[in-house]
């Protein structure tokens, strides 16, 4: 599968880059014990994740996953460039199958039931996937066909994410003249066009300026409070800290923390949970410097 392939590639390539930048680190860092954490199992959970593993070829990207997820829960997931983040959307998501291991999105295998998981999902991917030739409301339009949505839904659907993040006028014009910052929002209009029950938002407000990002962590809150399952993943911890119920932190595809921000700030001893991810993956962090 190209999709597979090309995510391996780009996986193989940032483990590789951790690995050289661990090795330059690691005399003058000291080495972080990593402690694995098991997900505990809750009773009809959203998503249900055991055992879970994914290689490309010799690459490990998930190691033994164990994790559930509440109802209506928004959980950040939290990790260094490479941990495992977006594979584990991916999977979930239905774009790359597991190696081994079990995935289930409120009662349904993704490796089993791929359609029928689809229409409850809403995915708003790491990089943006949209027809730069196209304006925003005709990618809209595209991918709410896809999921025959009727032509009423579509556009009162379509009009009201657009007014509420900001795209109104943006969307009449071409994509390819957008920001980074407006792409973000179109896929996470896109994400939500089928009214999805489980969001996947990889990366969400990427790109964006800070005042539309404040915009955007309201926007998600409100999502929560309707209801639906979120699953974050960002490298903004703030971000994760101010959103999020719950947050998981994983490290060379293991689950090594999870638990409230709060609870998580308490058992290490921080002040916010940036310093609980700097201390616990340790030199990880500066990997990309």
């Amino acid at each position: 599968m190209l999709v597979e392939k090309l995510a391996g590639k780009q996986i193989a390539e940032e483990i590789r880059q951790r690995t050289l930048a661990n090795l330059v680190l690691k005399q003058i860092i000291p080495e972080v014990e990593i402690q694995v954490v098991s997900g505990e199992r809750i009773a009809d959970s959203a998503i249900s994740i055991k055992k879970l593993v994914k290689k490309y070829d010799e690459i490990i990207a998930l190691d033994d996953l164990n994790l559930d997820i509440k109802q209506g829960e928004l959980f950040g997931l939290l990790g260094p460039n490479g941990a495992g983040k977006t594979t584990t959307i991916n999977i979930l998501s239905g774009l790359v199958a597991p190696t081994k291991g079990t995935a289930i999105i409120t009662g349904f295998d993704v490796t089993k039931n791929l359609k029928k998981i689809k229409s409850l999902i809403g995915l708003c991917p790491q990089k943006a996937s949209v027809f730069n030739f196209l304006t925003g409301r005709e990618n809209i339009e595209l991918f709410g066909n896809l999921h025959s949505i009727t032509k009423t839904d579509l556009e009162e659907r379509m009009s009201n994410l657009l007014e509420k993040l900001g795209l109104q006028e943006a969307s009449k014009r071409q994509v390819k003249g957008y920001s980074g910052g407006m792409l973000r929002k179109l896929n996470l209009i896109i994400a939500l066009i089928n009214d999805p029950k489980i969001v996947f938002l990889d990366e969400p407000t990427v790109g964006m300026d800070p005042r539309a990002r404040r915009a955007t962590w309201d926007f998600i809150k409100a999502l929560k409070n309707k209801g639906k399952t979120i699953i974050l993943t960002t490298h903004y911890i703030e971000e994760a800290e101010a959103l999020s119920d719950r947050v998981g932190i994983i490290d060379y595809g293991k689950l090594i923390a999870l638990g409230t921000p709060k609870e998580l700030m308490e058992k290490h001893k921080t002040k916010n949970l940036e310093e609980v991810f700097l201390k616990i993956t340790g030199r990880r962090i500066l990997e990309g410097i």
